[in-house]
């Protein structure tokens, strides 16, 4: 486990931004009345957001970040743009580039993308706190989203219906007296079969593979370009290491469960939330769930749970919360802070 007391970082907006089309979970065409019933149950989802064709995850997180840099009228203010996001643009140049330029920040600013999906936003605010703690850079602009839908087979019952999309953009600045954050994380890359794309990339390029579609399993056609899930790989991972870190986190910042104003956790799916919050004896009030209304939007679902479900508290209140993102790679971070007069807005993409 890596764990970290981090300094001088404060979190001064969070937008989110999902696409205007709705998914129903009932309405999928390839479960039954039953099927659907039961999925809804067990994952949470009655409804998910997809963006459209020619939407990319950097288009929607432009708008976040476009819509949050208006408002605090700080684009000339970057000195860092960190984009997390496991569906690029393009196989190079990193998307982060392009976003600097088409968002108009200054040419000092670095920019540079990071490929991590469900643990990808935890990890992207330690990154921007271990540039601005060293004085030098004053404002990190943080960018995280996906669009898992474009990876999933439609005929695929365990993952079509499970993925939404949506981006989000995070300012981040250099405070001397700011509260201390506390870090946690791990990697166990022997689950990385559990959640993966095989096929498309440099292991095993286009023209390399057949990629015709097959029913790998009743009611699961997939072919190797796209996303294949273990649910019970990723459940049993969740359980075993979720809870560790966030104690290890809490540990390290010496506060009790029970301190907590919020446990805001990756949503994975609803089974998963639960079964960690019950772990950590917390009541449902203190861990928010947005999944039912956005599906697994990845790397962010922590940023868009934030906006849509504890908007009103991060602005007027100080707010004691633990993060925790965790999935593909396996890859888990746990990040406990302090917020006050966060700045939120969701916002949908036209």
């Amino acid at each position: 486990m890596a764990e970290l007391r981090l300094k001088h970082t404060a979190v001064k907006a969070i937008y989110s931004v999902i696409p205007k089309m709705v998914y129903k979970t009932h309405d999928y065409p390839y479960f039954s009345e039953d099927e659907a019933k039961m999925f809804a149950n067990t994952t949470g989802i009655i409804e998910r957001r997809v963006a459209a064709t020619n939407v990319t995850a950097s288009d929607m997180c432009f708008k976040a970040a476009q819509t949050l840099l208006e408002d605090m009228n700080c684009h000339h203010e970057i000195d860092l743009l960190v984009f997390v996001t496991q569906s690029p643009d393009y196989f190079l140049p990193a998307s982060a580039a392009i976003l600097q330029d088409k968002l108009g920040l200054p040419k000092t600013c670095m920019a540079f993308d990071v490929n991590l999906g469900c643990s990808g936003y935890v990890h992207g605010l330690l990154l921007a706190n271990r540039y601005l703690q060293q004085g030098g850079l004053r404002k990190v602009l943080l960018l995280a989203g996906d669009k898992s839908t474009i990876s999933t087979h439609e005929q695929d019952k365990t993952a079509f219906p499970l993925f939404g999309d949506a981006g989000s953009a995070t300012l981040l600045e250099y405070d001397a007296k700011g509260k201390d954050w506390f870090f946690d994380a791990g990697t166990d890359g022997s689950g990385a079969d559990a959640i993966i794309i095989e096929a498309g990339h440099s292991r095993m390029p286009y023209q390399s593979f057949d990629d015709q579609d097959i029913e790998v399993a009743p009611g699961v056609v997939r072919s190797k370009k796209h996303l294949a899930i273990d649910g019970m790989a990723v459940f049993n991972f969740a359980l075993k290491n979720v809870p560790k870190s966030i104690n290890n986190a809490l540990d390290l910042a010496k506060l009790k469960t029970e301190q907590l104003d919020y446990l805001v956790l990756h949503q994975a799916n609803q089974l998963i939330t639960d079964s960690i919050r019950k772990k950590m004896n917390l009541p449902k009030e203190k861990c928010p769930s947005s999944i039912g209304n956005f599906g697994n939007t990845s790397s962010a679902s922590i940023p868009l749970t934030l906006c849509s479900e504890l908007s009103e508290a991060l602005k007027k209140e100080r707010l004691c919360l633990l993060l925790c993102g965790f999935g593909v790679g396996f890859s888990w971070a746990s990040l406990l802070l302090s917020t006050h007069n966060v700045a939120t807005k969701l916002l949908e993409y036209d």
